[in-house]
């Protein structure tokens, strides 16, 4: 959550809200050559998706409000929930392949 790199600790990890750093400038680490994915943006999508789901039927049967409400409610919290779980879960998932020396698969001939 903080954006601190997994060799050094400096908070250099995210170069953009959610955007990875091409190089940690502390360490040199080459944070570009490790791969995140959309694995955590689809799983934290579904999540939050089932979340504001669920409010907004409980919101719709226990107030009944104009369908502007629920425009005005349910698409900022999603965008920002998800934007903000997934600065974590791109962090933690790249501190992960760190720690473990994950990297492509090699064929050896």
């Amino acid at each position: 959550m903080k954006g601190l790199c997994p060799r050094c600790g400096a908070r250099t990890l995210f170069a953009g809200v959610i955007r990875f750093a091409d190089r940690c400038p502390a360490c040199a680490l080459d944070i570009a050559s490790f791969n995140v994915g959309d694995g955590p943006a689809a799983l934290l999508v579904l999540a939050w998706g089932a979340i504001v789901v669920a409010l907004a039927i409980y919101v719709e049967l226990a107030l009944s409000p104009p369908w502007w409400v629920h425009v005005l409610l349910w698409v900022p919290l999603t965008t920002a929930g998800v934007m903000w779980s997934l600065r974590i879960a791109k962090g933690w998932l790249l501190a992960a392949e760190f720690r473990n020396a994950a990297r492509e698969g090699r064929i050896v001939a």
